[in-house]
């Protein structure tokens, strides 16, 4: 038997790929219509138009599809959001008023309520779901908005010895108002005026905390 050629191998691999992306977007959507414990591999394997057989070749349980699916809407939303705020912007207050903006804006999304609401609903019966979530979700976007901090103390911009923290801050800073309103269903006007608006006020804020002289002096005359 003729080993495959490497033209072959490159096709298996798009292939695999293909057939993973199809699971994923199967997942998320049954995880976020039925809930974690409500969601079975068949519905999965389903909606994603795969096999069970195919869908455990690449996902060995429940648990860990649904941190792959966690991994997925950090990786492919929240980061890229991140990492592309600071490009348009003129002032520190405003990169981290645009970054608020695009935060908050994937935050109010249908999907990550749904999630946000899962997780809550279900931790207490389901510790590792949360523990997934911390660490795909919450962790990996942590850990991105940490990183574009210190952009921003390497421009000498932001003061901190903990960027760490100051990020917790920033993301915390980011669910006041509008998200957490919307989370309850508490009427709340989400409007991308609204947004914006909350969006500036953030800015300014974490300015004010962790902004050097210049930079604050910036920030109030905006």
């Amino acid at each position: 038997m003729s080993l495959p050629t490497t033209e072959e191998r490159q096709e298996e691999s798009v292939s695999c790929n293909a057939k993973r992306r199809q699971i994923l977007d199967g997942a998320e959507a049954i995880f976020l219509e039925s809930g974690y414990e409500g969601a079975s591999m068949s519905q999965i394997a389903c909606r994603a138009r795969v096999s069970k057989g195919t869908l455990y070749n690449h996902f060995e349980n429940k648990a860990a599809l649904f941190g792959a699916v966690i991994e997925d809407l950090s990786r492919s939303k929240l980061a890229p959001a991140i990492c592309q705020s600071h490009l348009t912007a003129i002032t520190c207050a405003e990169a981290f008023a645009q970054l608020a903006e695009r935060f908050i804006s994937i935050l109010l999304q249908p999907g990550p309520l749904r999630l946000y609401r899962i997780i809550v609903s279900e931790a207490p019966h389901f510790p590792d779901l949360a523990d997934t979530f911390w660490r795909h979700g919450f962790g990996r976007t942590l850990s991105t908005m940490t990183q574009w901090i210190e952009f921003w103390i390497e421009r000498g911009a932001i003061r901190t010895d903990d960027p760490v923290f100051a990020a917790e801050q920033f993301m915390a800073l980011c669910q006041t108002r509008l998200v957490q309103r919307k989370r309850f269903e508490l009427p709340i006007d989400s409007s991308e005026e609204q947004i914006r608006f909350v969006a500036g006020r953030i800015g300014k804020a974490f300015v004010a905390i962790y902004g050097t002289e210049a930079e604050q002096a910036a920030a109030r005359q905006t």
